[in-house]
């Protein structure tokens, strides 16, 4: 492998990593709109109280972005340990079996597109040079030194959830009571056409349908809890 085609291979491993992590911060803030939506619109169809609808936004903010941030560290910690078990195995055959090893990492490079003498003379300069890190990157899409982190992905995940929780609170709380309903399901379905074209983006979809699809969930969940919401209030619950 030449020096310019590893100097490509880490700029497109950087920029998928890039991807997902923006790609998870979308999907972040999008649950924070919705759930936090939801919940105060459901408040709203009960009660005007100022007080009532803050509380209400303030415990799901808090709680929302809490279980993300827990949930997150949780997956992403299992995955972590995945790597480093799946790197402790690596060293140990590399110890134990370098011959099959050094085989193994001649034909994954062999299975990249290069004859079989070359693939053999960069196994063996890769192998000298770090064998570790050699068949991490080509065998298992690895990086020894830039392992996932947990924290990093729990503080990400509660950020984007903070973020997209604190727009329906601000509009449900801010406004004068006869417009705050209106208000928010506005600011609401703006920001989820947002968080929709940026993720089609992201993914290369259909920009509308990807749009559309995340109002209707949007429009649909603060539907319904509305509806629940003034179900109770008129029951006196």
């Amino acid at each position: 492998m030449t020096d310019t085609q590893a100097h490509d291979e880490s700029h497109g491993n950087g920029l998928g990593a890039r991807l997902n992590w923006l790609r998870a911060a979308v999907l972040g803030a999008n649950d924070g709109v919705v759930s936090t939506a939801g919940l105060v619109v459901g408040v709203a169809g009960a009660t005007d109280d100022r007080g009532a609808l803050l509380t209400a936004g303030l415990a799901g903010l808090l709680a929302g972005s809490m279980s993300m941030a827990a949930g997150e560290y949780v997956s992403v910690s299992t995955q972590r340990d995945s790597e480093q078990a799946a790197l402790a195995t690596e060293k140990r055959e590399l110890q134990e079996t370098p011959a099959a090893e050094l085989a193994e990492l001649t034909g994954l490079l062999e299975g990249k597109g290069l004859s079989r003498e070359v693939a053999r003379e960069a196994a063996l300069q890769l192998t000298e040079r770090d064998a570790l890190r050699a068949h991490a990157e080509v065998e298992l899409g690895i990086d020894p030194d830039d392992l996932t982190n947990p924290w990093h992905a729990a503080g990400a995940s509660c950020l984007a959830f903070t973020a997209g929780a604190l727009l329906p609170l601000l509009a449900i709380v801010l406004p004068p009571a006869p417009l705050r309903l209106v208000i928010t399901v506005l600011a609401v379905l703006a920001a989820l056409a947002l968080t929709g074209w940026w993720s089609a983006r992201l993914g290369d979809a259909a920009v509308g349908r990807a749009v559309l699809r995340n109002m209707g969930g949007g429009a649909v969940a603060m539907g319904v809890t509305y509806a629940a919401g003034a179900l109770l209030g008129a029951v006196g619950v």
